[in-house]
């Protein structure tokens, strides 16, 4: 069987981890084909033809594909499905949109957030807040899916494959691109860091939340929020981890000062080391925590970045 991997492509760049570990997903497939699909995006193809198991990689550089809208690029999926049992991407902002409408386009179920492969036709997707695992068998002639890259190990590097130029094809003009507003920071990125340390309504304040930043500092790590904390104005919305923010599996995850809501847990669960911070001793965090510290965090964390 032959699988198409959309690969998640910023500015240019190549998202490695986010593109390796949903080839590792696809190799359990068929023989994987990489599409970079965006402006400049030479290099990108050039850093995910090294990725072990992936057989060719196919660039279309065209400025259609450069703001990640859906249209142009779903259409060019559709236009290459023919050759293709699987068409495939990690389950990223950029694909959620772009996928469904692949599936649409080609009059087949979409299977979103895959965390295991039993075989070609049958697969696994968490459900109820991670509670629960579905597995979903479909009967498409075609298999469109997003991947939960937290699921997966990264694809090694040592690959060798073929890079091969593709025009673009027809842009049907239902969006355009106005402007980017992109956040700078010096700190890793919340999905792929092996370190995050996040902050939740026990923080107090916006203010309260420098403590937060000051630990992920110390540890070179990334900066995370629960809902609550966001929804309270402490951090912004980006930093959010939980069903509905965003899904991290870092090394070590410390979760300072959150109660450790089923929604929460759905978003951080599967990271390596569980440390939690909470004076509540009864918080359901501590379930699912590898070490907790019963204590104020307003006296923990100082002593904490002190200690670091």
């Amino acid at each position: 069987m032959a699988v198409l991997l959309l690969a998640e492509v910023a500015g240019g760049e190549l998202s490695v981890d986010a593109t390796a570990k949903t080839v590792t997903a696809a190799k359990a497939l068929g023989d994987v084909t990489i599409l970079c699909a965006s402006a400049g995006c030479g290099g990108a193809a050039e850093a995910a033809a090294k990725l072990d198991g992936v057989v060719k990689v196919l660039c279309a550089d065209d400025a259609a594909y450069g703001h990640d809208l859906a249209e142009p690029v779903a259409d060019l999926i559709v236009s290459l499905a023919g050759d293709y049992d699987h068409i495939l991407a990690p389950a990223t902002s950029s694909a959620k949109n772009v996928m469904p409408r692949v599936a649409a386009l080609l009059d087949v179920m979409v299977m979103s957030d895959v965390s295991g492969v039993v075989d070609g036709d049958t697969f696994q997707r968490p459900i109820y807040a991670g509670n629960a695992i579905q597995t979903v068998k479909s009967s498409d002639n075609k298999k469109v899916l997003t991947i939960r890259t937290t699921s997966f190990d990264a694809a090694g590097q040592g690959g060798s494959a073929a890079v091969e130029s593709i025009a673009a094809v027809a842009n049907p003009g239902l969006s355009e691109w106005i402007e980017d507003k992109v956040a700078q920071s010096d700190r890793p990125e919340l999905t792929s860091a092996g370190v995050v340390v996040s902050g939740g309504r026990g923080i107090g304040s916006e203010d309260g939340f420098q403590l937060i930043e000051k630990l992920a500092d110390k540890l070179g790590g990334a900066v995370g929020a629960s809902r609550a904390a966001v929804d309270s104005g402490y951090a912004p919305n980006d930093w959010q981890v939980g069903q509905t923010g965003k899904v991290v599996a870092p090394d070590l995850y410390i979760a300072v000062g959150i109660s450790g809501a089923i929604q929460h847990l759905a978003g951080m669960k599967d990271s390596k080391i569980i440390v939690a911070i909470n004076k509540d001793e009864e918080a359901p965090i501590f379930q699912v925590a590898d070490f907790g510290l019963v204590a104020d965090l307003f006296d923990a964390v100082p002593a904490l970045i002190e200690e670091l």
